[in-house]
């Protein structure tokens, strides 16, 4: 969707705030970013400098307004009410460098018959600014219609991710954007194309589906767009793409669907694979790329096909194992290499239908970092008290969480409460420093998406239900923030408690995300209470108490 808007942004150079124990904030000259022939290199920095231990101190400020509005869409040419940030679905993408602040102003203009809002960084690390999070229920109270909430934190990671609300269903009513936060690259390439977008869509509204979501199962989805897009019949138009011969681009692919795993390709053409989420990796080649909801791939095509054809289809297909779309052959785009704008003749690549991640030994981090070992055989059920061996099982399909939109965890934390109700799905790791292994099964034939808050994960074992128990890697495995639990699966992964906070863990499936298919780690509580900005959180839970009083706000989902 196209269109017009503008979005206030200024970035003011000062001495950065957020220097973040178990990091060293590097001084830094100021940096000129790299070239196309030097992508491995980052002013003082390069692709193996370890972010987990190293950030740049660069002394930027990246300051943004945001205003979340009603409107009416027609971004398949059919007409149908929406939210949008500052005008736009997509909303606006933030641009950083690695090292900066990034501060987000937030102003919710819904009507007030709407619920509040919040807006969730994915996959930014939040280091020692939990608080930030933007998770409703969790970190914050939602923010009221006419109210205002600010956002601040650190780019301590680079490459590629977005911003979403984090209540109930709104991030697939428009309220997502993209996140770039420029640094080094594991492979050159001539222009960054920026962020595209995967979205599944639907003529009537995430909201009014909800309901049969619930009852009945995962509704048919009516189409999908690339970057806010598509045609549905004869109305609409493509994204399109015009490409030079020889050159190359890197393209930042990000599945905001609600309930739809991809299979993204562009005919005829090659891709190769450079980061996950905000992991870079090192490259690998392939037709075609599985990215699940919650997932990014940054990935570089080069134009080398201009003898075999001038068009060429760009192409979203879901992937009917786990995707119910009635327009799985047409989300589209066009990737041209003259001018004009032809119809594409071009055939897709062959593929086997499935929900699953892109193979693991191609998803090689270029830093290397290895797990610990543990005794698998003392892993226990997910219960609300502190398991001595931080071994976990999670019954995916037998854990619902439910919490309270006007008491978020961070407020019961200040006020210190150490007792949670068994339905707040609370996992309390105390101890700096240590492994946290979990074992996510679900004996139902759906595969999930599983995401997780305030880190990144190490995927240790993967794959279709019996884990044999001794198939493991705990040498520089694959780690991201989100990961796909196969259907009638298995995922072992494993996260080091080094960012204390209130997170949570999540399906990235929307309906799932709404009907409780979620968990939330409590890490490190004595510290917690010191991180909180308390002002900031009772204003803004005030804001909401008075228009919930107000209004009679009946929340009738998880809470997050």
């Amino acid at each position: 969707m196209k269109f017009l808007y503008t979005i206030l942004f200024v970035f003011v150079l000062r001495t950065a705030a957020f220097i973040i124990p178990g990091l060293e904030a590097r001084n830094s000259k100021k940096c000129t970013g790299n070239t196309a022939h030097t992508r491995k290199k980052w002013c003082d920095y390069n692709i193996n400098t370890d972010y987990t231990t190293t950030v740049p101190n660069t002394g930027v400020i990246r300051e943004y307004w945001f205003s979340i509005d009603e409107v009416t869409v027609a971004p398949d040419g059919v007409s149908r009410p929406a939210m949008a940030v500052n005008g736009t679905i997509p909303g606006p993408t933030i641009y950083a460098d690695w090292g900066d602040e990034v501060i987000v102003h937030v102003t919710n203009h819904l009507d007030e018959s709407k619920n509040g809002t919040s807006i969730h960084w994915h996959g930014i690390r939040q280091n020692y600014t939990n608080g930030n999070d933007g998770v409703v229920s969790i970190t914050q109270c939602p923010t009221a219609p006419g109210s205002s909430v600010t956002y601040k934190w650190r780019a301590v990671q680079y490459g590629t991710s977005w911003w979403h609300s984090h209540i109930g269903l709104q991030a697939w009513e428009g309220v997502f954007g993209g996140i770039i936060i420029n640094g080094p690259a594991s492979s050159n390439y001539d222009v960054d194309k920026g962020v595209l977008f995967l979205n599944d869509w639907c003529h009537q509204t995430a909201d009014e589906l909800f309901t049969y979501a619930q009852t009945k199962g995962p509704p048919t989805l009516d189409t999908g767009l690339i970057n806010g897009t598509n045609v549905y019949n004869s109305t609409g138009s493509r994204f399109t793409m015009r490409a030079n011969k020889g050159e190359s681009y890197r393209l930042r692919l990000v599945n905001a669907a609600i309930d739809t795993h991809w299979k993204f390709m562009i005919d005829d053409h090659t891709l190769t694979v450079i980061a996950m989420d905000l992991v870079p990796i090192k490259p690998y080649r392939t037709k075609f790329v599985n990215i699940g909801m919650g997932q990014r791939y940054d990935v570089i095509v080069t134009a080398d096909q201009a003898s075999v054809a001038r068009d060429f289809w760009i192409r979203a297909v879901p992937q009917t194992q786990c995707s119910e779309n009635d327009n799985v052959n047409n989300i589209k785009g066009i990737l041209h290499y003259h001018t004009q704008v032809g119809i594409p003749e071009t055939n897709a690549t062959h593929f086997d239908d499935g929900c699953v991640d892109e193979s693991p030994s191609d998803l090689v981090p270029v830093v290397s970092k290895s797990v610990s070992a543990a005794n698998w055989q003392s892993m226990e059920d997910v219960i609300v008290k502190t398991n001595a061996q931080n071994l976990f099982r999670w019954y995916l399909n037998s854990t619902t969480m439910q919490v309270a939109w006007e008491d978020p965890t961070l407020l019961q934390i200040y006020n210190d409460a150490t007792n949670f109700s068994a339905s707040s799905g609370v996992i309390q790791v105390p101890n700096p420093n240590e492994w946290v292994y979990l074992f996510i099964n679900t004996s139902i034939p759906v595969a999930h998406p599983i995401h997780l808050h305030g880190h990144d994960f190490f995927i240790l074992a993967q794959g279709v239900n019996p884990w044999d128990g001794k198939t493991l890697s705990h040498a520089n495995p694959p780690r991201r923030d989100t990961a796909m639990l196969e259907s009638s699966g298995y995922l072992l992964i494993a996260f080091e408690t080094d960012n204390p906070g209130a997170w949570l863990m999540h399906c990235h499936i929307g309906w799932h995300t709404s009907e409780g298919f979620a968990l939330q780690f409590i890490e490190r509580y004595d510290e917690i209470k010191d991180l909180i900005d308390y002002p900031s959180l009772e204003q803004n839970c005030a804001a909401w108490t008075a228009y919930d009083s107000a209004v009679g706000v009946e929340q009738d989902d998880s809470g997050i």
